[in-house]
């Protein structure tokens, strides 16, 4: 496999992960808490990666963190969780399969990376196989919810250009980069969480199970992935990523649920499989514009998951040492 598929396969686990948010939302946790769901996805994981890299932003990094966890994290949940819910579930995905157009226009005004009719025409056709895969006859369409939508795909795609934009501090892993930003994000969402749905409801045992899973496996491992994959991958490439969460979304509720999938929805998976694919096909090397000082030059990609064991021991190595 060369270093490029590598770089891709691991970043796609980012949105694969993402795409079975909603099955254990919906069986695991309890109900009409999207606030609270979001504030235990993101403080609970970022807190256990500061507490496991004993590192803390230094200088320009505490606003940048705050900047960063609040578009990436802070800003897209609670926005993505109203357009949800004020939304049928197949027009808020479509609604936010805009986010790949975000991304090349804030790429282009940001990072210097030119849109090539390619990439546009990618981006279209991945949105046009989401829609049938998920967007249903009859759909109602709520102006505050689809708002919400947009601004969450808008919120989003400004964190991966920011992301990308400036880096990491030279020395600081990305593994201790994504708890700062998980704890910022969590740290927007408390007072929202609070002062809308009011006190935590009582958790059972399925619920405690439900949250682990979404702090640890579907957060702090993915956003790790999806960080670290932006710094290698344009980032035009790396939102093409972003149909896999619907896909995988379908295919869960297709299996475990025993939502229907017909012909049309198949095919709208092929499409925007397909897009997605094409969307990592012999991509230009863009000239990114200068980044901030102090930000980290672009690394070499990883080819396996040995470089990610690399990249944690780097990590963990002030803590290995106090110890």
């Amino acid at each position: 496999m060369s270093r490029k598929a590598a770089v891709v396969a691991l970043t796609a686990l980012a949105p694969i992960s993402w795409g079975s948010t909603y099955f254990v939302t919906t069986e695991f946790l309890p109900p009409d808490r999207p606030l609270f769901t979001g504030l235990m996805r993101a403080l609970p994981a970022g807190l256990a990666l500061l507490a496991l890299t004993r590192k803390l932003p230094r200088g320009a990094w505490w606003w940048k963190s705050a900047v960063l966890g609040a578009l990436n994290i802070g800003a897209f949940f609670p926005l993505l969780f109203l357009a949800a819910y004020r939304l049928p579930g197949g027009v808020a995905a479509v609604v936010g399969s805009v986010g790949p157009l975000f991304v090349v226009g804030l790429a282009a005004l940001f990072l210097g990376e030119k849109p090539t009719v390619k990439t546009l025409l990618t981006a279209v056709t991945a949105a046009f196989g989401v829609s049938l895969v998920v967007l249903k006859a009859g759909a109602a369409f709520d102006l505050i919810g689809v708002g919400a939508g947009l601004l969450s795909s808008l919120s989003m795609s400004a964190g991966i250009v920011f992301t990308k934009r400036w880096g990491r501090p030279e020395g600081v892993g990305a593994l201790a980069v994504t708890g700062w930003q998980l704890t910022a994000g969590g740290l927007v969402i408390l007072p929202l969480a609070f002062l809308i749905e009011g006190a935590p409801p009582a958790l059972t045992g399925t619920n405690l199970a439900g949250y682990a899973y979404l702090a640890f496996g579907n957060t702090a491992i993915s956003y790790f992935l999806w960080f670290r994959g932006i710094e290698r991958l344009s980032a035009s490439s790396a939102t093409l990523l972003g149909p896999l969460s619907p896909i995988t979304a379908a295919v869960i509720g297709w299996a475990a649920l025993g939502q229907a999938l017909g012909p049309v929805q198949v095919l709208g998976m092929a499409i925007a499989f397909g897009a997605t694919l094409a969307g990592q096909l012999n991509p230009r090397t863009p000239k990114a514009a200068k980044i901030s000082e102090g930000a980290a030059p672009e690394a070499e990609p990883f080819s396996s998951t040995e470089k990610i064991g690399q990249e944690v021991s780097m990590d963990l190595e002030v803590s290995t040492v106090r110890r």
